[in-house]
């Protein structure tokens, strides 16, 4: 059943129109199957390194997870369990992808969803990652280019997206949203029918994580007041039962399919505390954790359930509600998560186990072919060998976390722009998106040095004074959910301690032994992305003497094969003195 959507104002109440109904027993209550997901970013196959996963039994176990036609089994078992259902996304469908998908503008991510019958997707802010123009055409079709790459490469009439984009919070300069807000979805007919509102839209602060000119020209307003506008809107018009997908997450819930709400944090927090209690579930995402939260638990007024599936589809939300279509109410609701169990392989080539405590899924044929057409038409640029490193570096969500492939991309891009003077450079961590694991002979491919840095940015090269380098590194810790720490280049050192004052947390910094002098000028490198003020490091935006060079993945290419093989920094360019809680 696909949705077709038009502009807000000329939406029309989508509520089946009753019949006269003979006199008897009042009709049943109705379950509706709503699947929530996130954060697929274009994971055409399943993810490189198997992931601990609790069973329902309770056991922790290692699988590997994801991949498009697994994903599609899996979603498929959650709506064989009734009639009705919709599948819902809580934003980054696309952006910051594998090369599979990401060397064809992600259009392959859309096919996929396309294939799977996703019903909406909230846009988050990887989607907004090559401008809000290309997002459009990504969105309804058509092979305009927006950026360097040539969009239409394997589909030659890409056609967009058969579902709606949802965006409530985004205004463009006409006063229209960016996308429309809501969609209703109607199940069953007469006085059985129920609808389904879904409101969608990213977090506020998205102009912070992308590129100014992706975004130039749309304001992202506040999320609550856009969803409580919303939830009104859909009342009038007959919603039964309201569902927000919004890209907004939470941290430090315990792991299990159906978490509890623990000892919750998150910058979703504040917007849950101020929504219309109408709501029923919150389908959210960013944060790549996966939880089941009854915030009721929390505020007994607004008895909604708060999901996230985790990462790269190695989980879907299995949600289901129970409707009263005589009440018009929900009156039931539940959620675990469902693990995508799928193959891999090892480094050695032998086949990752798998877990009979956790469901097994099939690969669906159909998308496992589409899928293939994309990996085939991109293998021989993944194939090819970039260089050779000293070992493996597999990364985990701490981002405070110094670790020696931040720390080597950080050297690559300060060897890169020594010309333009550079003396120091600095690489965000949440920018390094996946391990780095060499063949046995630490061959690493270009495939696997573009899912590292799947983002094409530039370098940027500014001057700044020693006083705006330690405003910079303090910016580090202004977020308190943010767990950020910048890597270094080599010959640059800093050490910190979060429980002093603000203003006062770097305790050191040095330049090749030397304390950073406020009163002179330091050249540093970054990434355009970093240039722009992205993940509130704005002192970055402040430097003088711009010069901009190549591209971020070229230089790590670059450092890489320029040695035959390239150890991998010692971490011992951070030191954290922050006493443990």
């Amino acid at each position: 059943m696909i949705f077709r959507f038009a502009p807000l104002a000329l939406l029309a109440p989508l509520a089946a129109c009753a019949t006269v109904a003979e006199r008897g027993a009042p009709p049943a209550p109705v379950t509706v199957r709503v699947v929530g997901l996130n954060d697929f970013h274009g994971n055409l196959m399943p993810l490189k390194s198997p992931r601990d996963v609790v069973a329902p039994n309770g056991e922790t176990v290692s699988v590997p997870v994801g991949g498009a036609a697994w994903l599609a089994s899996a979603i498929a078992a959650i709506r064989a369990q009734g009639e009705y259902s919709l599948v819902v996304s809580a934003g980054d469908m696309i952006g910051a992808s594998p090369l599979a998908s990401a060397a064809f503008l992600d259009e392959p991510a859309i096919g996929v969803m396309n294939r799977i019958g996703v019903d909406f997707n909230a846009v988050g802010n990887h989607e907004f990652d090559k401008g809000w123009q290309e997002l459009k055409r990504i969105a309804e079709g058509g092979c305009e280019k927006y950026t360097l790459r040539q969009p239409c490469a394997v589909e030659p009439e890409f056609a967009g997206a058969d579902f709606p984009f949802l965006s409530a919070n985004v205004v463009a300069n006409d006063g229209d949203t960016l996308f429309p807000a809501f969609g209703i979805k109607t199940f069953g007919e007469g006085d059985s029918a129920v609808s389904v509102g879904v409101i969608g839209l990213p977090l506020r602060s998205v102009p912070d994580l992308v590129t100014p000119s992706g975004v130039e020209d749309l304001y992202f307003g506040d999320e609550s007041n856009a969803i409580n506008i919303y939830v009104e809107e859909l009342a009038k018009r007959g919603a039964d039962a309201i569902v927000v997908a919004i890209h907004q997450g939470l941290y430090n819930l315990p792991m299990s399919d159906t978490n509890g709400c623990g000892d919750i944090a998150g910058e979703l927090l504040p917007i849950l505390s101020r929504l219309d209690p109408r709501v029923d579930v919150v389908v959210s995402g960013h944060t790549h954790r996966s939880y089941v939260c009854d915030y009721g638990d929390i505020d007994p007024a607004r008895p909604f359930l708060v999901t996230s599936a985790g990462y790269g589809a190695s989980q879907v939300t299995d949600i289901a509600l129970t409707i009263d279509p005589v009440m018009k109410e929900v009156t039931a609701k539940r959620a675990h998560n469902v693990t995508v169990q799928s193959a891999g392989t090892a480094k050695d080539g032998k086949a990752l186990a798998t877990s009979a405590a956790l469901p097994a899924f099939a690969p669906d044929p159909e998308i496992a072919a589409y899928v293939a057409r994309y990996v085939d038409a991109v293998e021989d640029a993944a194939r090819r060998p970039a260089g050779k490193v000293s070992g493996q570096v597999i990364l985990t969500d701490d981002d405070e976390r110094e670790t020696a492939l931040g720390d080597l991309i950080a050297d690559a891009q300060l060897a890169a722009t020594r010309d333009a003077g550079a003396q120091i450079a600095f690489m965000n961590n949440s920018g390094v998106r996946a391990s780095l694991v060499p063949q046995d002979d630490g061959t690493v491919t270009f495939g696997d040095i573009y899912a590292v840095q799947p983002f094409g940015n530039s370098l940027i090269t500014r001057t700044y004074t020693g006083d705006q380098v330690l405003a910079l590194l303090e910016q580090q810790f202004d977020d308190p959910e943010k767990r950020q720490i910048l890597a270094p280049s080599r010959g640059f050192a800093f050490t910190y301690d979060r429980s002093r004052a603000k203003g006062d947390r770097i305790v050191s910094a040095a330049l090749n032994g030397d304390p950073i002098n406020p009163l002179m000028s330091y050249r540093i490198t970054m990434n355009s992305f970093l240039a722009a003020g992205g993940d509130g490091f704005t002192v970055f935006k402040d430097g003088t003497q711009t010069t901009t060079g190549g591209n971020d993945l070229d230089a790590l290419e670059a450092w890489l094969s320029a040695v035959p093989v390239r150890s991998l920094p010692n971490t011992d360019r951070v030191l954290n003195l922050t006493p443990p809680r």
